[in-house]
């Protein structure tokens, strides 16, 4: 009855990254479900380039839209492109220097009270830092931007939408267990966070130069607003990915560093160089390459967004098998990146191997995605992220707890279960 769901469950990275043993598509049966697995780049780039036919929609992203509603990465391909365009001037390349120059004052605010010789919860300590980020940009003109109650509020909504991916299983959500009531109650304080938020904008009627003053000034073709609706559908879309994805990558990078001290020992080199022991800048990025291709490695193993999930709009074909409407078709990631075939030595920590293909083909590295629902705010994750790795290596050297091996939880983001580690100040 249950079908594949134990495996899933018991090993859900192994279990997904086995899947290409069994050919290019594979049919998986999770409870009362039918579910393709698209394992080949191949297939992969078809999936995410023909957004028409494969839309938005089944396993996780059902899920992912009771937290999401019809926010942008969740919509259907009909609301998308109007979407798109509204939002896309609050990611344009020109704002992001303005929106790094709030993450170096969020993380070294989140950092200055470090300790040396503290031992810190990791993944709690991210978190906070990406919180507080996210926070600023979105909501830079609130005077208490960084300590909205959105951290609690978000973290028991991903756990509880994780918890409805893994066992997908109808009426779960519904029973009343106290988990289940607690993330009803987040979710209905993240929308009166939101609704208050939004009106304070509205009566103070500025451009505060932030995300949700664009989403409030965004006008589609015929001149309409966004709905408050879907305002705040777009603003726990932006909460959730820059909270939650982010902190999950950067929690990856320090024991990825200390496992591997010579590419430590050089990422300290050119810190010392360009830095000279002070935050680092958005205009210091282009002279950060080891920093940015570490990013790009710790994304490439361990990317936070893990598996995705589609639902055929039409018939059609897919790697030599007709694909019926309305057929969930899943795709991973980390499946892809763990592919030998596509990265020698995949379970390999080597940033250097971004040097001989820094635009690899669409299809075998995908942690944004791909075609035109690529994530919209990939550069802005991507800044932070540099800035924040940049800004504290060049300071700190994190050592997690020896004997504690860093495994990664079940959830529907690839993040680390918690550790902890020593804090030694850099001199």
């Amino acid at each position: 009855m249950l079908g594949h769901v134990p495996a899933f469950v018991r090993r859900p990275y192994d279990f997904v990254a086995g899947l290409p043993a069994h050919g290019d598509l594979v049919r998986l049966r999770l409870g009362p479900l039918d579910a393709y697995v698209a394992c080949h780049p191949d297939l992969v780039r078809r999936m995410l380039t023909e957004h028409r036919v494969y839309d938005k929609g089944g396993l996780v992203l059902d899920k992912a839209r009771e937290v999401l509603g019809d926010g942008l990465a969740t919509c259907s391909a009909t609301t998308h492109h109007r979407q798109r365009r509204m939002l896309q001037p609050a990611f344009d390349r020109d704002r992001l220097p303005g929106y790094a120059a709030l993450m170096a004052e969020e993380i070294a605010g989140v950092t200055v009270p470090w300790r040396n010789g503290e031992v810190i919860d990791v993944p709690a300590a991210m978190y906070r830092l990406t919180t507080a980020v996210t926070a600023r940009c979105l909501f830079a003109a609130h005077e208490r931007a960084g300590s909205l109650p959105v951290h609690e509020s978000m973290d028991v909504v991903t756990r509880g939408v994780a918890r409805r991916v893994m066992m997908p299983l109808p009426g779960v959500g519904r029973i009343p267990t106290p988990g289940n009531r607690r993330y009803r109650r987040a979710r209905a304080d993240l929308a009166e966070i939101t609704r208050r938020l939004v009106a304070d904008y509205r009566a103070a009627g500025t451009d505060h130069h932030d995300l949700l003053s664009v989403l409030l000034a965004a006008r589609d073709e015929d001149g309409q607003a966004l709905s408050d609706a879907e305002i705040h559908d777009q603003v726990v879309t932006f909460l959730l990915a820059g909270m939650e994805t982010t902190a999950a990558a950067l929690s990856w990078v320090w024991p990825l560093l200390a496992a591997h001290p010579a590419i430590r020992d050089r990422l300290h080199s050119e810190l010392d160089t360009v830095l000279d022991g002070r935050p680092a800048r958005h205009e210091d990025l282009p002279a950060l390459p080891l920093a940015a291709r570490i990013v790009t490695e710790t994304l490439r193993l361990y990317p936070p967004v893990w598996l995705l999930s589609r639902t055929v709009a039409a018939d059609t074909e897919l790697g030599g098998h007709r694909i019926p409407a309305g057929t969930t078709i899943l795709f991973s990631p980390y499946l892809l990146h763990r592919r030998a075939d596509l990265f020698p030595a995949p379970d390999r920590f080597d940033p250097d191997r971004w040097l001989a293909t820094p635009r690899p083909t669409p299809g075998t590295y995908a942690p944004f995605g791909a075609g035109a629902r690529r994530c919209i705010g990939d550069a802005f994750g991507t800044t932070e992220a540099v800035l924040a790795v940049a800004t504290i290596a060049a300071h700190w050297t994190v050592t997690p707890t020896p004997g504690r091996p860093v495994r990664p939880r079940r959830s529907s983001s690839l993040s680390p279960r918690p550790f902890t580690a020593t804090l030694t100040r850099r001199r």
